[in-house]
């Protein structure tokens, strides 16, 4: 039904004039990431605007509470289960590295569990110079007592991988030990795992990811590793996982082919692998000797056709003997998509979003079908949900939080519906007066769009109420309610409105309402964004002249898209580790990996539609732009610091006033490593909204 749509939407964006690229970019040295003097652009840049943000009267006051907030002892500690143990990556001021640590379900339950320093990040980082932080952790099943530690330099995405032993609490000396790269790697075996990783000239794809799998026995040489799988540069990148079944191991690599797009390989018997027969776009887990996939289009196989959205089951053994018979476990609804899944040992649990609000539903195996129920749970929140052990036991964590309910940890079993409340957060700000309300905006091609908006019971709707718009729109992410100490602290305690964007481009309602946003129909993300931004103005909630927006990464294009097409609508933007330069972004780190979202620049076609938008294109001088912070990262290797550098550096040229620029020179993609530079961070940002909108 939308590729008619499609088509005459593509045909008018090619018919309008399209915005040409610079033959020769003239800030094309700010590309370089730690060049001595794009680094001391930034450092000059920085300077400017912390001098001048920090001078306000409210900053330091900000600063100390948030610092409070990241500081705080009472957060809830996310654990994972590896064996008798409940383990879990800690910060506070006095750990601002972090310490991984371990307790048991006993302790845990207690208000102050008793923990045990497994690694002290902040003692390596000293005894080894370097600002270490821990990404990942892949533990050998089922004893736990060996690890391959994921350790990033300063936050980026590029990982050194070093062998660990949870008996000792040391690495292992002469163990397995990979040097800096993006990639995977998973256990085969005591004295074998697979890797994909840097391995010299021509190993990577054109988005920086590995594209060759091997198989590493202990002992021997990485460069002498039997390769598993080749895959082409023009792919995202190949990863391994292998999961463990009551001793059965499942070793799967998957070739990701672009942004939703990947063939997932089983290794069979006799070292034969064989691919999954499921959509390529589809989400597949391999789980208890069941097979299950998530679908993003319609599947016709076994003679029926499944929907879009649906999640689909069948015994792998069966599968794998050439049976298609699969059962549907969920099916979505109007404005009812399923958001994640956790398969247990006899049941599916379920996060379901029906109208942006999250559902608990349990499907339980009887007989010869799944039977699926609704557990009770917090209304009108956010829901996130993992098995304990999928393996051996049907228990789960569920965590919840609203917009003004703290979060909650709870331990749920799927054959009952029982939930224990295990632990929950203190409020970090004063939420009373406060009231939370969903609206719909219509946008330009008549589509409703959701949005949530929190603010004072007594606000008056006169358009007076400073008010930041929040918006993401990709990558079939879903923005749902979540309890914030920085917002509440640094904003609606001091009577701001703070207002939450369901766009399409995300995941609320399923995957059509992010296929229907992407390349050519990306257009529609930011219509959506303009048209709740005019809601909130036509319902006096707020006014261009105390209307602010924020977004990050795609939200970063997003907020650059929206200015630069109604600069009249805002009076403040923060613009954080943005896309903006949408003719190089596939040339820029890990952009060539989201062609699959926004189409390719370099085909004329697809930059016919891009350069209707393209922020770094389409800024323009002479225009009154509302006054902007751009932040980034030196050690974001994901989304490259020279979009926003290149943005500031052309605008400050063009002439427009109130641009302002913080580069932390550590982070990777976000807002810094440590609760010091977090709090630090989120200061400058709501220090600059309240200079603005105040």
């Amino acid at each position: 039904m939308m590729r008619p749509l499609i088509a005459a939407l593509l045909a008018l964006s090619a018919s309008l004039p399209a915005i040409s690229a610079d033959p020769v970019d003239p800030y094309l040295w700010l590309e370089e990431v730690t060049g001595e003097k794009p680094i001391a652009w930034a450092k000059e840049r920085n300077a400017e605007t912390t001098s001048a943000l920090e001078a306000r009267p409210e900053f330091k006051a900000l600063h100390d509470r948030l610092l409070a907030v990241y500081n705080a002892r009472e957060r809830i500690p996310g654990v994972k289960k590896l064996g008798p143990y409940y383990y879990n990556l800690w910060q506070d001021a006095a750990n601002p590295r972090g310490v991984w640590r371990r307790t048991t379900l006993e302790e845990y339950r207690k208000p102050e569990p008793a923990w045990e320093t497994v690694l002290d990040l902040g003692k390596l980082s000293a005894d080894e110079n370097e600002k270490w932080v821990l990404k990942a952790t892949d533990c050998l099943a089922p004893q736990y007592e060996r690890c391959l530690l994921s350790l990033s330099r300063a936050g980026a995405d590029a990982v050194v991988i070093r062998e660990f032993d949870l008996v000792s609490k040391s690495f292992v000396k002469g163990g397995f030990e990979m040097s800096e790269s993006k990639g995977g790697v998973a256990w085969r075996g005591p004295n074998d795992i697979y890797v994909s990783r840097d391995f010299g000239p021509g190993s990577l794809t054109q988005s920086g990811y590995p594209r060759i799998l091997k198989e590493w026995h202990r002992g021997t040489p990485l460069a002498s590793a039997k390769v598993i799988f080749e895959g082409k540069e023009t792919d995202v990148g190949v990863f391994p996982k292998v999961t463990i079944d009551k001793y059965l191991r499942h070793e799967i690599y998957e070739r990701r082919i672009g942004v939703r797009t990947a063939e997932t390989y089983y290794r069979m018997p006799g070292d034969v692998w064989r691919r999954l027969d499921v959509p390529n776009d589809s989400e597949t887990t391999i789980a208890n000797n069941i097979i299950a996939t998530r679908l993003r289009t319609d599947w016709t196989t076994g003679g029926k056709t499944f929907k879009a959205g649906s999640l689909l089951t069948m015994p792998l053994r069966r599968f794998q003997s050439g049976g298609r018979s699969f059962e549907v476990v969920f099916e979505p609804k109007e404005r009812v998509s399923l958001q994640a899944y956790a398969i247990t040992n006899t049941s599916i649990v379920m996060d379901v979003l029906d109208n942006v609000k999250g559902r608990l539903l349990v499907a339980e195996r009887k007989g010869l079908e799944w039977k699926v129920r609704e557990v009770p749970a917090p209304q009108n929140s956010s829901l996130t949900i993992a098995a304990v052990e999928h393996d051996l036991s049907d228990d789960y964590w569920l965590s919840a939080a609203g917009f003004l309910e703290p979060n909650a940890l709870y331990l749920g079993n799927a054959t009952s519906d029982k939930l224990e409340k295990l632990k929950a957060l203190p409020a970090q700000y004063d939420a009373k007066g406060l009231k939370v309300l969903q609206y719909e905006a219509t946008s330009k091609d008549g589509t409703k769009v959701p949005y949530f908006v929190v603010m004072r019971e007594d606000a008056k709707l006169d358009g007076s109420n400073p008010t930041i718009l929040y918006g993401y729109g990709g990558f079939e992410i879903s923005m749902t309610p979540s309890y914030s100490g920085t917002i509440g602290s640094a904003w609606l305690e001091k009577g701001g409105v703070w207002v939450l964007s369901n766009l399409r481009g995300g995941g609320e309602f399923g995957p059509a309402w992010n296929l229907t946003a992407r390349r050519e129909g990306r257009y529609k993300t930011h219509d959506d964004f303009i048209a709740v931004a005019e809601d909130l103005i036509a319902r006096k909630i707020t006014s261009p002249r105390r209307l602010g927006i924020m977004g990050g990464s795609q939200g970063g294009l997003l907020v650059g898209a929206a200015f630069t097409q109604r600069p009249e609508l805002f009076n403040a933007v923060v613009c954080s580790v943005p896309l903006l330069d949408m003719k190089r972004f596939n040339k820029l780190l890990a952009g060539a990996s989201w062609m699959g979202e926004y189409g390719n620049p370099d085909d004329p076609k697809d930059w016919a539609f891009i350069s209707q938008y393209s922020p770094y294109q389409k800024v323009a001088k002479g225009v009154k732009y509302p006054h902007i912070l751009f932040t980034t990262s030196t050690r974001d290797d994901r989304v490259h610091p020279g979009h926003a550098r290149k943005m500031v550096a052309k605008m400050r040229e063009q002439g427009h006033e109130g641009i302002s620029y913080f580069e932390y020179m550590e982070g990777g993609h976000a807002a810094g490593t440590n609760p010091t530079q977090q709090a630090y961070t989120w200061s400058l940002v709501y220090t600059f909204f309240t200079r603005e909108l105040f």
